[in-house]
């Protein structure tokens, strides 16, 4: 799941792109393995949101800018241009060069990025959906005539009146009501086509009439239109096998898919017109899917796949270790583990459930968290892979990072060091909360150091009287924001920028990525300060940020992933970095040749589908 936390604060570089001037070698393929299938096109949403969709557009999507092996942000001014035109308020052009184009020869211009702004932007609801016990929406007559997108930006949401556009077409300049710290990674083109979306919600098939309905109906609010677009926007763009329609997986940038085969792999087409950014040696790319980190390595071993990134075991770095002609590494990644609770959803850690109180609920979700083996976790599942491993103990700042000691010895998280079994039982006596309390637990089944971690959660937390039920479920990226199915979940924040406001839609009232409803007043505005602060201020109000969150029994972090990258030797230019889209961040740089490039691949019978996980 790829989504915001910040990775400690770094000096950033501004510079030109590498050399755009290379040529594709005819015939050439990179397989690369990777852990969950892909299934959205747009990742605005809650539920696209997801790492394993990042990967795939950051093939297929133009970016004004992107972070480079040593983590400077690079602008690419081949796809465009921005300024800042003013300080106060916040101003920024955006200008699309002329000649970038979708897939099918449109051009992507204003309404594109028009496109990027309008549904994150929270002022446009005028309607939320309300579920029932079983996560089913009670409401769908308001949402079908109401004005609902399901995806959120706090910066986004800053811009109050619609962006002016040029003339020609190709800039937007947008007006913040208040200063943004982050604003050069708020703001990219649209993952979704503008046309497209207007043919699929509003029955337009010319491409700028099309456009222009867009751009209208969000600068005049016009809301029967905007209702048909959210409809589109919400859901129209998730497939899990290559839809019929080709405007659903239209192609900005570099790459286009050609072939998609549920649960199995997907295949990507390098772009004849793709002049506008760094340009791919490599033809083609495959991506193929398992959730089994040794299958992936297996399938390096045999040649089924160039390159890996699995999650890392002692048995994967044993068996990688005694492979000829296979290079890897292991670094730490910027992925993080960490239990969440659900406090919006009539469960055992909503105050609803206790008729609105919420410090019995807190107390009920503090007694919770007070069992997780985090320690033991450590011990048995990562030190084997990292022998100097410890527990992650912030919410926000990655460990090694210059204020990581600074923000952990006052953040409140020495309360949930160990294992407390005697406090928690007292804290639901307090409560006075009949036990066995029952909590529903989400992860991935067939990730097996999470299956592990699950049976040494569920075997601690039954010791002070939870019964942690197991909702381990291979699709569980999907069911992150349907809080009426589970109670508590297990997965990873990986970080995709490096500003400390990457952590804010995690943890603000309605953020994109606050799935358990979380709501504290003051946490909102430390993030609006941390909007202009820096140094000793914004470390200030980090550790604040966490304090409460710690406090309120929001979750807690376990720990940093272990990561490791293998490749095929015949395949030269890999490297990562410690956010998304890690391996594929160079993806430009890759080179193989025919002969050495694998077979293309070809579909397993379906059965094998059935019998997965």
């Amino acid at each position: 799941m790829a989504a915001p936390v910040a990775v400690g604060a770094l000096v950033l570089g501004a510079c030109s792109g590498p050399e755009t001037g290379s040529e594709i070698e005819e015939d050439t393929s990179v397989s690369v393995g990777w852990n969950q299938p892909f299934y959205s096109q747009n990742n605005l949403t809650s539920v696209g949101n997801a790492t394993t969709n990042a990967n795939v557009l950051y093939l297929t999507n133009a970016q004004f800018n992107y972070y480079d092996g040593d983590l400077n942000l690079v602008k690419n001014e081949d796809v465009g241009t921005y300024e800042k035109v003013s300080d106060d308020p916040l101003t920024i052009k955006y200008t699309i060069n002329e000649g970038v184009k979708w897939s099918d020869g449109t051009p992507v211009d204003a309404a594109d990025l028009l496109l990027y702004w309008g549904p994150q932007d929270d002022d446009f609801d005028n309607v939320q959906p309300e579920y029932d016990e079983e996560g089913n929406v009670t409401n769908q007559d308001a949402i079908d005539a109401g004005v609902y997108f399901d995806g959120s930006s706090v910066a986004m949401t800053l811009i109050n009146d619609a962006p002016e556009i040029s003339d020609d077409g190709r800039s937007v300049t947008l007006v913040y009501s208040e200063p943004r710290s982050d604003w050069e990674v708020s703001f990219q083109p649209s993952p979704v086509a503008a046309h497209a979306v207007a043919k699929l919600a509003l029955g337009i098939d010319d491409a700028e009439e099309g456009k222009q309905a867009i751009i209208d109906a969000f600068s005049e609010n016009k809301t029967e239109d905007l209702s048909k677009i959210a409809k589109v926007w919400n859901s129209s763009f998730d497939f899990t096998s290559l839809p019929d329609d080709k405007s659903l997986y239209l192609s900005s940038g570099a790459y286009v898919m050609s072939e998609y085969v549920e649960n199995q792999y997907m295949t990507l087409q390098a772009r004849d017109d793709y002049e506008w950014g760094p340009k791919p040696k490599v033809s083609s790319i495959t991506i193929r899917y398992t959730e089994d980190p040794l299958a992936s390595v297996t399938a390096l071993q045999n040649g089924e796949v160039d390159l890996i990134q699995p999650q890392s075991s002692v048995d994967v770095i044993k068996t990688l270790e005694g492979l000829d002609n296979i290079d890897y590494t292991t670094a730490p990644e910027g992925t993080f583990e960490h239990v969440d609770t659900i406090m919006n959803n009539g469960g055992p850690f909503d105050p609803a459930t206790y008729g609105g109180d919420a410090e019995k609920a807190r107390k009920v979700r503090e007694a919770f968290l007070k069992t997780i083996p985090r320690q033991e976790i450590i011990e048995k599942l990562i030190k084997p892979l990292q022998e100097d491993a410890e527990t992650r103990d912030s919410f926000t700042v990655v460990p090694g990072s210059p204020t990581y000691d600074d923000v952990i010895a006052n953040n409140g998280s020495d309360a949930f060091a160990e294992v407390d079994i005697a406090g928690a039982q007292a804290l639901l006596a307090e409560a006075g909360v009949a036990t066995p309390v029952s909590v529903r637990f989400l992860y991935g089944k067939s990730n097996v150091r999470r299956a592990n971690e699950y049976q040494l959660i569920a075997a601690s937390a039954a010791q002070a009287g939870f019964t942690v039920v197991d909702e381990g479920d291979d699709q569980w990226g999907s069911r992150l924001s349907d809080t009426a199915s589970y109670d508590a979940s297990l997965f990873g924040w990986q970080s995709t920028n490096t500003f400390a406001l990457n952590s804010e839609g995690n943890y603000v009232t309605g953020g994109l990525n606050n799935f358990g409803g979380y709501s504290n007043a003051d946490v909102d505005q430390w993030y609006v300060d941390m909007a202009t602060a820096s140094g000793d201020e914004e470390k200030e109000l980090t550790t604040n940020i966490e304090k409460q969150l710690f406090a309120d029994a929001f979750g807690v972090p376990i720990f940093q992933f272990p990561g490791v990258v293998a490749n095929r030797s015949v395949l030269k230019g890999v490297s990562t970095i410690p956010l998304s889209p890690t391996i594929f961040w160079n993806y430009w740089e890759w080179e193989i040749s025919a002969d050495d490039s694998l077979d293309a691949p070809t579909a397993t019978p379906a059965a094998t589908e059935e019998t997965e996980g």
